[in-house]
Protein backbone atom coordinates (compact mmCIF):
# COMPACT_ATOMS: atom_id res chain seq x y z
CA UNK A 1 0.00 0.00 0.00
CA UNK A 2 1.38 3.42 -0.94
CA UNK A 3 -0.25 6.68 0.10
CA UNK A 4 0.85 9.91 -1.55
CA UNK A 5 -0.05 13.27 -0.06
CA UNK A 6 0.52 16.35 -2.19
CA UNK A 7 0.23 19.47 -0.05
CA UNK A 8 0.81 21.90 -2.88
CA UNK A 9 -1.23 20.85 -5.89
CA UNK A 10 -2.86 23.40 -8.19
CA UNK A 11 -5.76 25.08 -6.47
CA UNK A 12 -4.58 24.22 -2.90
CA UNK A 13 -3.43 26.67 -0.28
CA UNK A 14 0.36 26.25 0.06
CA UNK A 15 0.50 27.88 3.46
CA UNK A 16 -2.25 25.60 4.75
CA UNK A 17 -0.35 22.52 3.51
CA UNK A 18 2.81 23.63 5.29
CA UNK A 19 0.79 24.30 8.43
CA UNK A 20 -0.27 20.63 8.63
CA UNK A 21 2.88 18.98 7.24
CA UNK A 22 5.35 20.45 9.75
CA UNK A 23 3.55 19.25 12.93
CA UNK A 24 3.05 15.84 11.32
CA UNK A 25 6.75 15.53 10.58
CA UNK A 26 7.77 16.64 14.07
CA UNK A 27 5.32 14.20 15.67
CA UNK A 28 6.71 11.25 13.69
CA UNK A 29 10.30 12.11 14.55
CA UNK A 30 9.57 12.62 18.26
CA UNK A 31 7.72 9.30 18.55
CA UNK A 32 10.37 7.35 16.61
CA UNK A 33 11.42 4.13 18.27
CA UNK A 34 13.97 1.40 17.65
CA UNK A 35 12.56 -2.09 17.33
CA UNK A 36 14.56 -5.18 18.18
CA UNK A 37 16.56 -6.13 21.29
CA UNK A 38 19.29 -3.90 22.66
CA UNK A 39 22.61 -5.68 23.05
CA UNK A 40 23.73 -6.97 26.44
CA UNK A 41 26.90 -8.97 26.89
CA UNK A 42 26.14 -12.64 27.65
CA UNK A 43 26.85 -14.10 31.07
CA UNK A 44 29.79 -16.50 30.84
CA UNK A 45 31.12 -18.87 33.50
CA UNK A 46 34.78 -17.93 33.99
CA UNK A 47 36.94 -19.68 36.62
CA UNK A 48 38.77 -17.70 39.27
CA UNK A 49 42.11 -19.31 38.37
CA UNK A 50 43.73 -21.13 35.50
CA UNK A 51 43.95 -24.89 35.80
CA UNK A 52 47.74 -25.09 35.95
CA UNK A 53 48.34 -22.98 39.05
CA UNK A 54 51.93 -24.22 39.44
CA UNK A 55 52.97 -22.44 36.25
CA UNK A 56 51.12 -19.20 36.81
CA UNK A 57 49.66 -17.25 39.68
CA UNK A 58 48.49 -19.36 42.61
CA UNK A 59 45.20 -17.67 43.37
CA UNK A 60 42.35 -18.82 45.49
CA UNK A 61 38.82 -19.34 44.32
CA UNK A 62 36.13 -21.83 43.47
CA UNK A 63 37.69 -24.32 41.03
CA UNK A 64 34.32 -24.91 39.46
CA UNK A 65 34.11 -21.27 38.45
CA UNK A 66 31.66 -18.56 39.35
CA UNK A 67 29.19 -16.57 37.26
CA UNK A 68 30.74 -13.52 35.69
CA UNK A 69 28.56 -11.00 33.92
CA UNK A 70 31.20 -9.42 31.75
CA UNK A 71 29.57 -6.00 31.66
CA UNK A 72 30.03 -5.65 35.39
CA UNK A 73 33.32 -4.87 37.16
CA UNK A 74 35.77 -7.72 37.28
CA UNK A 75 36.48 -9.75 40.39
CA UNK A 76 37.83 -7.98 43.40
CA UNK A 77 41.40 -9.12 43.88
CA UNK A 78 42.22 -10.65 47.23
CA UNK A 79 45.70 -10.44 48.78
CA UNK A 80 46.39 -13.95 47.51
CA UNK A 81 45.41 -13.04 43.96
CA UNK A 82 47.59 -11.18 41.50
CA UNK A 83 46.41 -9.30 38.45
CA UNK A 84 49.96 -9.14 37.08
CA UNK A 85 50.27 -10.91 33.76
CA UNK A 86 52.99 -11.74 31.29
CA UNK A 87 50.76 -10.04 28.70
CA UNK A 88 51.47 -6.68 30.40
CA UNK A 89 55.10 -6.88 29.27
CA UNK A 90 56.03 -5.26 25.97
CA UNK A 91 56.72 -8.06 23.55
CA UNK A 92 60.24 -6.86 22.69
CA UNK A 93 61.13 -7.02 26.40
CA UNK A 94 60.35 -10.73 26.60
CA UNK A 95 63.68 -11.87 25.09
CA UNK A 96 65.40 -8.48 24.61
CA UNK A 97 67.00 -9.42 21.31
CA UNK A 98 67.45 -6.45 18.97
CA UNK A 99 67.71 -8.67 15.90
CA UNK A 100 64.39 -10.33 16.72
CA UNK A 101 62.84 -6.90 17.26
CA UNK A 102 64.02 -5.73 13.84
CA UNK A 103 62.70 -8.87 12.18
CA UNK A 104 59.28 -8.44 13.79
CA UNK A 105 59.16 -4.74 12.87
CA UNK A 106 59.86 -5.64 9.25
CA UNK A 107 57.06 -8.21 9.31
CA UNK A 108 54.61 -5.66 10.73
CA UNK A 109 55.40 -3.31 7.87
CA UNK A 110 55.59 -5.72 4.94
CA UNK A 111 53.73 -8.94 5.69
CA UNK A 112 51.18 -9.76 3.01
CA UNK A 113 48.48 -11.18 5.28
CA UNK A 114 48.63 -8.13 7.52
CA UNK A 115 48.36 -5.79 4.54
CA UNK A 116 45.30 -7.70 3.34
CA UNK A 117 43.77 -7.49 6.83
CA UNK A 118 44.40 -3.73 6.88
CA UNK A 119 42.57 -3.33 3.56
CA UNK A 120 39.63 -5.29 4.94
CA UNK A 121 39.46 -2.86 7.84
CA UNK A 122 39.31 0.03 5.37
CA UNK A 123 36.57 -1.75 3.41
CA UNK A 124 34.52 -2.32 6.57
CA UNK A 125 35.03 1.28 7.65
CA UNK A 126 33.79 2.60 4.31
CA UNK A 127 30.84 0.21 4.42
CA UNK A 128 30.00 1.64 7.83
CA UNK A 129 30.18 5.12 6.32
CA UNK A 130 27.95 4.08 3.40
CA UNK A 131 25.35 2.68 5.77
CA UNK A 132 25.48 5.83 7.89
CA UNK A 133 24.59 8.02 4.91
CA UNK A 134 21.09 6.49 4.86
CA UNK A 135 20.24 8.52 7.97
CA UNK A 136 20.43 11.77 6.01
CA UNK A 137 18.45 13.16 3.07
CA UNK A 138 19.76 12.73 -0.44
CA UNK A 139 19.86 15.79 -2.69
CA UNK A 140 20.20 15.44 -6.46
CA UNK A 141 20.28 17.99 -9.23
CA UNK A 142 18.54 17.29 -12.53
CA UNK A 143 17.94 18.92 -15.90
CA UNK A 144 15.98 17.75 -18.93
CA UNK A 145 14.95 18.93 -22.37
CA UNK A 146 11.93 17.36 -24.05
CA UNK A 147 9.84 17.75 -27.16
CA UNK A 148 6.53 16.12 -28.12
CA UNK A 149 3.88 16.36 -30.87
CA UNK A 150 0.18 15.64 -30.42
CA UNK A 151 -1.90 13.91 -33.11
CA UNK A 152 -4.57 16.02 -34.84
CA UNK A 153 -7.00 13.09 -34.72
CA UNK A 154 -6.09 11.73 -31.30
CA UNK A 155 -8.33 11.05 -28.32
CA UNK A 156 -8.10 14.66 -27.15
CA UNK A 157 -9.68 17.16 -29.55
CA UNK A 158 -7.28 19.81 -30.79
CA UNK A 159 -8.51 23.22 -31.92
CA UNK A 160 -7.84 24.07 -35.53
CA UNK A 161 -4.57 25.89 -36.03
CA UNK A 162 -3.18 24.83 -32.65
CA UNK A 163 0.54 24.12 -32.35
CA UNK A 164 0.81 20.35 -32.09
CA UNK A 165 4.51 20.29 -31.18
CA UNK A 166 5.51 21.29 -27.65
CA UNK A 167 9.05 21.65 -26.28
CA UNK A 168 9.99 22.10 -22.62
CA UNK A 169 13.08 22.64 -20.50
CA UNK A 170 13.17 21.61 -16.82
CA UNK A 171 15.89 22.06 -14.16
CA UNK A 172 15.85 21.74 -10.41
CA UNK A 173 16.85 19.99 -7.22
CA UNK A 174 15.16 16.86 -5.80
CA UNK A 175 15.29 15.73 -2.17
CA UNK A 176 14.53 12.28 -0.77
CA UNK A 177 14.54 11.16 2.87
CA UNK A 178 13.34 8.00 4.58
CA UNK A 179 12.12 8.75 8.09
CA UNK A 180 13.68 6.22 10.43
CA UNK A 181 10.58 5.95 12.61
CA UNK A 182 11.12 2.29 13.58
CA UNK A 183 14.92 2.39 13.82
CA UNK A 184 15.63 0.18 10.80
CA UNK A 185 18.40 2.45 9.55
CA UNK A 186 19.77 2.91 13.07
CA UNK A 187 19.99 -0.87 13.48
CA UNK A 188 21.69 -1.18 10.09
CA UNK A 189 24.18 1.45 11.18
CA UNK A 190 24.72 -0.36 14.50
CA UNK A 191 25.39 -3.63 12.65
CA UNK A 192 27.79 -2.00 10.20
CA UNK A 193 29.72 -0.35 13.04
CA UNK A 194 30.03 -3.68 14.87
CA UNK A 195 31.25 -5.39 11.70
CA UNK A 196 33.82 -2.64 11.27
CA UNK A 197 35.06 -3.14 14.84
CA UNK A 198 35.08 -6.92 14.34
CA UNK A 199 37.28 -6.46 11.27
CA UNK A 200 39.64 -4.28 13.27
CA UNK A 201 39.85 -6.97 15.94
CA UNK A 202 40.52 -9.53 13.22
CA UNK A 203 43.43 -7.35 12.05
CA UNK A 204 44.79 -7.27 15.59
CA UNK A 205 44.47 -11.03 15.69
CA UNK A 206 46.53 -11.23 12.51
CA UNK A 207 49.16 -9.02 14.13
CA UNK A 208 49.31 -11.27 17.20
CA UNK A 209 49.53 -14.43 15.12
CA UNK A 210 52.07 -12.89 12.77
CA UNK A 211 54.47 -11.84 15.53
CA UNK A 212 54.10 -15.22 17.22
CA UNK A 213 54.84 -17.00 13.93
CA UNK A 214 57.82 -14.76 13.17
CA UNK A 215 59.23 -15.24 16.67
CA UNK A 216 58.70 -19.00 16.53
CA UNK A 217 60.36 -19.24 13.13
CA UNK A 218 63.27 -17.08 14.30
CA UNK A 219 63.74 -19.35 17.34
CA UNK A 220 63.68 -22.39 15.06
CA UNK A 221 66.37 -20.76 12.94
CA UNK A 222 68.57 -20.05 15.97
CA UNK A 223 68.02 -23.64 17.13
CA UNK A 224 69.21 -24.97 13.78
CA UNK A 225 72.21 -22.64 14.02
CA UNK A 226 73.04 -24.06 17.46
CA UNK A 227 72.65 -27.62 16.21
CA UNK A 228 74.90 -26.83 13.25
CA UNK A 229 77.60 -25.62 15.62
CA UNK A 230 77.23 -28.83 17.65
CA UNK A 231 77.47 -30.94 14.49
CA UNK A 232 80.56 -29.08 13.29
CA UNK A 233 82.19 -29.37 16.69
CA UNK A 234 81.42 -33.09 16.76
CA UNK A 235 82.81 -33.45 13.24
CA UNK A 236 86.05 -31.79 14.28
CA UNK A 237 86.32 -34.06 17.33
CA UNK A 238 85.58 -37.09 15.16
CA UNK A 239 88.30 -36.01 12.72
CA UNK A 240 90.81 -35.70 15.52
CA UNK A 241 89.82 -39.07 16.95
CA UNK A 242 90.05 -40.70 13.53
CA UNK A 243 93.59 -39.37 12.99
CA UNK A 244 94.55 -40.54 16.45
CA UNK A 245 93.05 -43.97 15.89
CA UNK A 246 94.80 -44.32 12.51
CA UNK A 247 98.09 -43.36 14.18
CA UNK A 248 97.49 -45.94 16.90
CA UNK A 249 96.74 -48.52 14.20
CA UNK A 250 100.02 -47.73 12.48
CA UNK A 251 101.80 -48.39 15.78
CA UNK A 252 99.89 -51.60 16.29
CA UNK A 253 97.89 -50.38 19.28
CA UNK A 254 94.50 -50.05 17.55
CA UNK A 255 92.74 -52.35 15.13
CA UNK A 256 91.01 -51.80 11.82
CA UNK A 257 87.70 -52.14 13.66
CA UNK A 258 88.64 -49.17 15.82
CA UNK A 259 89.33 -47.14 12.69
CA UNK A 260 85.95 -48.07 11.17
CA UNK A 261 84.18 -47.20 14.39
CA UNK A 262 85.92 -43.81 14.49
CA UNK A 263 84.76 -43.16 10.94
CA UNK A 264 81.13 -43.78 11.91
CA UNK A 265 80.92 -40.73 14.16
CA UNK A 266 82.63 -38.59 11.50
CA UNK A 267 80.20 -39.63 8.77
CA UNK A 268 77.22 -39.23 11.11
CA UNK A 269 78.22 -35.66 12.01
CA UNK A 270 79.02 -34.77 8.39
CA UNK A 271 75.64 -36.03 7.21
CA UNK A 272 73.91 -34.13 9.99
CA UNK A 273 75.67 -30.93 8.88
CA UNK A 274 74.27 -31.26 5.36
CA UNK A 275 70.77 -31.87 6.72
CA UNK A 276 70.93 -28.87 9.07
CA UNK A 277 72.23 -26.56 6.35
CA UNK A 278 69.26 -27.59 4.19
CA UNK A 279 66.83 -26.90 7.02
CA UNK A 280 68.46 -23.54 7.76
CA UNK A 281 68.00 -22.42 4.15
CA UNK A 282 64.38 -23.52 4.10
CA UNK A 283 63.66 -21.83 7.44
CA UNK A 284 65.23 -18.59 6.20
CA UNK A 285 63.02 -18.79 3.12
CA UNK A 286 59.92 -19.31 5.28
CA UNK A 287 60.90 -16.38 7.47
CA UNK A 288 61.51 -14.20 4.42
CA UNK A 289 57.97 -14.87 3.23
CA UNK A 290 56.60 -13.81 6.63
CA UNK A 291 58.67 -10.64 6.28
CA UNK A 292 57.23 -9.94 2.83
CA UNK A 293 60.64 -10.34 1.21
CA UNK A 294 62.21 -12.53 -1.44
CA UNK A 295 64.15 -15.54 -0.09
CA UNK A 296 67.47 -14.48 1.38
CA UNK A 297 69.73 -14.43 4.39
CA UNK A 298 68.30 -13.39 7.76
CA UNK A 299 70.34 -11.35 10.21
CA UNK A 300 70.92 -13.13 13.52
CA UNK A 301 71.16 -11.70 17.00
CA UNK A 302 71.64 -13.44 20.32
CA UNK A 303 72.48 -17.12 20.25
CA UNK A 304 70.01 -19.71 21.46
CA UNK A 305 71.86 -20.04 24.77
CA UNK A 306 71.73 -16.25 25.26
CA UNK A 307 67.96 -16.13 24.77
CA UNK A 308 66.69 -16.69 28.28
CA UNK A 309 63.18 -16.98 29.62
CA UNK A 310 61.82 -14.07 31.69
CA UNK A 311 62.38 -14.48 35.43
CA UNK A 312 58.60 -14.73 36.01
CA UNK A 313 55.68 -15.63 33.80
CA UNK A 314 52.53 -14.75 35.80
CA UNK A 315 49.25 -15.54 34.09
CA UNK A 316 47.01 -13.02 35.82
CA UNK A 317 43.25 -13.50 36.13
CA UNK A 318 41.16 -15.44 33.59
CA UNK A 319 38.60 -12.63 33.49
CA UNK A 320 41.18 -10.34 31.86
CA UNK A 321 41.15 -12.51 28.73
CA UNK A 322 37.76 -11.09 27.77
CA UNK A 323 39.30 -7.66 27.32
CA UNK A 324 42.72 -8.74 26.03
CA UNK A 325 42.12 -11.39 23.39
CA UNK A 326 41.28 -9.94 19.95
CA UNK A 327 39.47 -13.11 18.88
CA UNK A 328 37.09 -12.81 21.84
CA UNK A 329 36.48 -9.13 21.11
CA UNK A 330 35.92 -9.98 17.44
CA UNK A 331 33.40 -12.68 18.38
CA UNK A 332 31.56 -10.18 20.57
CA UNK A 333 31.38 -7.52 17.86
CA UNK A 334 30.01 -10.09 15.43
CA UNK A 335 27.41 -10.90 18.07
CA UNK A 336 26.55 -7.20 18.38
CA UNK A 337 26.06 -7.02 14.61
CA UNK A 338 23.81 -10.08 14.59
CA UNK A 339 21.78 -8.67 17.46
CA UNK A 340 21.21 -5.44 15.50
CA UNK A 341 20.13 -7.42 12.44
CA UNK A 342 17.18 -8.74 14.48
CA UNK A 343 15.94 -5.15 14.74
CA UNK A 344 16.44 -4.67 11.02
CA UNK A 345 14.35 -7.74 10.30
CA UNK A 346 11.59 -6.75 12.74
CA UNK A 347 11.38 -3.26 11.27
CA UNK A 348 10.05 -4.82 8.07
CA UNK A 349 6.76 -5.47 9.90
CA UNK A 350 6.14 -1.70 9.91
CA UNK A 351 5.62 0.74 7.05
CA UNK A 352 8.43 2.78 5.59
CA UNK A 353 7.74 6.49 5.49
CA UNK A 354 9.62 8.69 3.04
CA UNK A 355 9.56 12.32 2.08
CA UNK A 356 10.36 13.52 -1.43
CA UNK A 357 10.40 16.97 -2.90
CA UNK A 358 11.37 18.91 -6.01
CA UNK A 359 12.21 22.57 -6.47
CA UNK A 360 13.00 23.94 -9.90
CA UNK A 361 11.93 25.76 -13.03
CA UNK A 362 10.18 24.70 -16.24
CA UNK A 363 9.39 26.59 -19.45
CA UNK A 364 8.82 26.02 -23.13
CA UNK A 365 11.74 28.20 -24.10
CA UNK A 366 15.19 28.77 -22.74
CA UNK A 367 14.65 32.54 -22.51
CA UNK A 368 11.74 32.09 -20.08
CA UNK A 369 13.47 29.54 -17.85
CA UNK A 370 14.58 32.03 -15.20
CA UNK A 371 11.43 34.11 -14.98
CA UNK A 372 9.17 34.05 -11.95
CA UNK A 373 6.43 32.31 -13.92
CA UNK A 374 8.77 29.32 -14.60
CA UNK A 375 9.11 28.34 -10.92
CA UNK A 376 7.67 25.03 -9.73
CA UNK A 377 7.86 22.77 -6.68
CA UNK A 378 6.32 19.62 -5.28
CA UNK A 379 6.40 17.72 -1.99
CA UNK A 380 5.29 14.15 -1.34
CA UNK A 381 4.99 11.96 1.74
CA UNK A 382 4.98 8.26 0.91
CA UNK A 383 4.11 5.27 3.04
CA UNK A 384 4.89 1.71 1.97
CA UNK A 385 3.50 -1.00 4.25
CA UNK A 386 3.64 -4.80 3.87
CA UNK A 387 0.27 -6.54 3.54
CA UNK A 388 1.13 -10.03 2.31
CA UNK A 389 4.54 -11.58 1.54
CA UNK A 390 3.86 -15.26 2.33
CA UNK A 391 5.62 -15.11 5.72
CA UNK A 392 8.92 -13.78 4.40
CA UNK A 393 9.27 -11.12 7.12
CA UNK A 394 8.57 -13.63 9.88
CA UNK A 395 11.13 -16.03 8.40
CA UNK A 396 13.72 -13.26 8.20
CA UNK A 397 13.18 -12.47 11.89
CA UNK A 398 13.58 -16.12 12.87
CA UNK A 399 16.69 -16.37 10.69
CA UNK A 400 18.24 -13.30 12.36
CA UNK A 401 17.42 -14.65 15.81
CA UNK A 402 18.99 -18.02 14.98
CA UNK A 403 22.16 -16.34 13.70
CA UNK A 404 22.31 -14.32 16.92
CA UNK A 405 21.96 -17.45 19.06
CA UNK A 406 24.68 -19.15 17.02
CA UNK A 407 27.05 -16.25 17.62
CA UNK A 408 26.30 -16.33 21.35
CA UNK A 409 27.56 -19.91 21.32
CA UNK A 410 30.53 -18.85 19.20
CA UNK A 411 31.34 -16.12 21.74
CA UNK A 412 31.22 -18.61 24.60
CA UNK A 413 33.36 -21.04 22.62
CA UNK A 414 35.95 -18.32 21.97
CA UNK A 415 36.23 -17.64 25.71
CA UNK A 416 36.56 -21.28 26.71
CA UNK A 417 38.96 -21.88 23.83
CA UNK A 418 41.13 -19.04 25.13
CA UNK A 419 41.06 -20.53 28.64
CA UNK A 420 42.18 -23.86 27.23
CA UNK A 421 45.03 -22.28 25.27
CA UNK A 422 46.31 -20.52 28.38
CA UNK A 423 46.07 -23.71 30.45
CA UNK A 424 47.89 -25.67 27.74
CA UNK A 425 50.59 -23.01 27.45
CA UNK A 426 51.12 -22.90 31.21
CA UNK A 427 51.52 -26.66 31.36
CA UNK A 428 53.72 -26.66 28.27
CA UNK A 429 56.04 -24.04 29.73
CA UNK A 430 56.35 -25.71 33.13
CA UNK A 431 56.93 -29.20 31.78
CA UNK A 432 59.29 -28.07 29.02
CA UNK A 433 61.34 -26.25 31.62
CA UNK A 434 61.52 -29.36 33.78
CA UNK A 435 62.44 -31.47 30.77
CA UNK A 436 65.14 -29.02 29.66
CA UNK A 437 66.69 -29.01 33.15
CA UNK A 438 66.83 -32.80 33.20
CA UNK A 439 68.25 -32.88 29.68
CA UNK A 440 70.98 -30.46 30.76
CA UNK A 441 71.89 -32.84 33.58
CA UNK A 442 71.97 -35.71 31.10
CA UNK A 443 74.29 -33.81 28.77
CA UNK A 444 76.61 -33.00 31.66
CA UNK A 445 76.70 -36.69 32.56
CA UNK A 446 77.34 -37.65 28.94
CA UNK A 447 80.27 -35.23 28.73
CA UNK A 448 81.85 -36.85 31.78
CA UNK A 449 81.16 -40.28 30.32
CA UNK A 450 82.83 -39.31 27.04
CA UNK A 451 85.86 -37.92 28.87
CA UNK A 452 86.25 -41.01 31.03
CA UNK A 453 85.74 -43.48 28.18
CA UNK A 454 88.32 -41.63 26.09
CA UNK A 455 90.82 -41.80 28.93
CA UNK A 456 90.20 -45.54 29.38
CA UNK A 457 90.60 -46.15 25.64
CA UNK A 458 93.83 -44.19 25.49
CA UNK A 459 95.03 -46.14 28.51
CA UNK A 460 94.27 -49.42 26.75
CA UNK A 461 91.57 -50.47 29.22
CA UNK A 462 88.61 -50.36 26.79
CA UNK A 463 88.00 -50.64 23.06
CA UNK A 464 87.00 -47.71 20.92
CA UNK A 465 83.38 -48.93 20.94
CA UNK A 466 82.83 -47.41 24.39
CA UNK A 467 84.22 -44.09 23.17
CA UNK A 468 82.02 -44.22 20.06
CA UNK A 469 78.88 -44.93 22.08
CA UNK A 470 79.64 -42.13 24.52
CA UNK A 471 80.35 -39.59 21.77
CA UNK A 472 77.25 -40.53 19.78
CA UNK A 473 75.10 -40.27 22.90
CA UNK A 474 76.62 -36.90 23.71
CA UNK A 475 76.07 -35.69 20.13
CA UNK A 476 72.40 -36.64 20.19
CA UNK A 477 71.98 -35.35 23.74
CA UNK A 478 73.30 -31.91 22.78
CA UNK A 479 71.04 -31.79 19.71
CA UNK A 480 68.04 -32.69 21.88
CA UNK A 481 69.01 -30.09 24.48
CA UNK A 482 68.98 -27.36 21.81
CA UNK A 483 65.50 -28.44 20.70
CA UNK A 484 64.20 -28.47 24.28
CA UNK A 485 65.62 -25.00 24.87
CA UNK A 486 63.83 -23.77 21.77
CA UNK A 487 60.58 -25.45 22.85
CA UNK A 488 60.83 -23.85 26.29
CA UNK A 489 61.20 -20.39 24.73
CA UNK A 490 58.47 -21.15 22.22
CA UNK A 491 56.10 -22.05 25.04
CA UNK A 492 56.59 -18.55 26.44
CA UNK A 493 55.56 -17.09 23.09
CA UNK A 494 52.51 -19.35 23.05
CA UNK A 495 51.62 -18.27 26.58
CA UNK A 496 52.08 -14.59 25.75
CA UNK A 497 49.84 -14.93 22.71
CA UNK A 498 47.24 -17.00 24.60
CA UNK A 499 47.08 -14.37 27.35
CA UNK A 500 46.30 -11.71 24.76
CA UNK A 501 49.63 -9.90 24.84
CA UNK A 502 49.32 -6.70 22.88
CA UNK A 503 52.70 -6.79 21.14
CA UNK A 504 52.75 -2.99 21.49
CA UNK A 505 55.52 -1.35 19.53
Amino acid sequence: MKILVRPAEAGHDVQSAGHYALPLLMTMLMTACTVGPNYTRPIVQVPETYRDKAAGNAVSGDPKGSPLHTTSPLHTTSPLQSTASLADVQWFDVFKDEALTRVVNTALQQNFDLRVAAERVIQAREQFHITGTERFPTVNGSASVGSSRTSEIGAVPVPAGANLQVSSIQAGVSVGWELDVWGRIRRLNEAARAQYLATEEARRGVVTTLIADVSQTYLSLRTLDAQLEIAKRTRDIANDNLRLTELRQDRGVATGLDVRQAQQLLYTATGQIASLEREITQTENALSLLLGQTPGDVTRGASLEELQAPPAVPAGLPSSLLERRPDIRQAEQELVAANAQIGVAKAEYFPRISLTGFLGVESRGLTDLLTSRAGMWSADAGLLAPIFNAGRTKANVKLAESVQRELVVNYQKAIYGALREVADALTEYRKRTEQRVEQQRLVDALRDSTRLSTQRYQGGLDSYLQVLDAERNLFQGELDLAVLHQQELASIIDLYRALGGGWTM
